[in-house]
């Protein structure tokens, strides 16, 4: 993994599945898109949520990729913007996120030897609800929320865009991420190095590695 990381000089993760966990607000964002979706079709929340699921399998396997709730939204009629205000005044994150010291303290020391940014298909509001509430505001150079391109990941003309705003090639850019699909392949594809973070736990372990590496 050192080898794999020399020249790394900037870290882009992904926010939600990466930085946190949660099952219950997983559920909560798929119950609020199942209810954004019903209001626009006329059915009941539930029969919303279903059409989601069924959407995302079918562009999936169109896609041969694993396709973002987003994408189902989208297909089945929503306007991104619409969507995005939507989660923004109805989502409370602060009743189900809290801090996590260790994150905390790792993600404070990795800030004096990279550049750390963030890359999320969530909206500006949201993101910053989220990072004060797990204690983590001010620790990244920007963070790159679906608001500054109004284009989901994956998409190659944002990346372009990001690496050009940091003033960094792909070589030096690690990015992680919980869906290789969504937040990796591109980047890999790219020239960047990845690394798929299924849990906080995973995540702290690479946090340590490179703290202690200084790779």
């Amino acid at each position: 993994m050192l080898q794999l990381l020399a020249g790394i000089n900037s870290i882009l993760f992904d926010l939600d599945g990466t930085l946190y966990v949660c099952d219950p607000l997983a559920r909560e964002i798929k119950l609020l898109a199942g209810r954004y979706i019903a209001s626009l079709t006329g059915i009941e929340t539930g029969a919303g949520m279903q059409l989601i699921i069924e959407t995302q399998k079918r562009l999936s396997l169109l896609g041969h990729r694993e396709a973002t709730l987003t994408e189902a939204c989208l297909e089945l009629g929503g306007d991104l913007k619409q969507l995005h205000r939507f989660f923004a005044d109805a989502l409370r994150p602060e009743l189900f996120l809290k801090s996590d010291p260790h994150l905390v303290k790792l993600l404070r020391r990795l800030e004096h030897q990279y550049e750390l940014y963030i890359y999320t298909n969530n909206n500006r509001a949201l993101t910053e609800k989220i990072l004060n509430c797990l204690a983590l505001s001010g620790l990244f150079r920007q963070i790159f929320t679906i608001e500054d391109f109004w284009q989901p990941k994956p998409d190659s003309g944002v990346l372009e865009s990001i690496f050009a705003r940091i003033d960094r090639k792909p070589v030096e850019c690690l990015f992680i991420g919980d869906r290789y699909d969504v937040d990796l392949r591109l980047p890999a594809q790219m020239g960047s190095s990845i690394f798929l973070s299924k849990s906080v736990q995973e995540l702290l372990a690479l946090l340590e590695t490179l703290h202690v590496g200084g790779v």
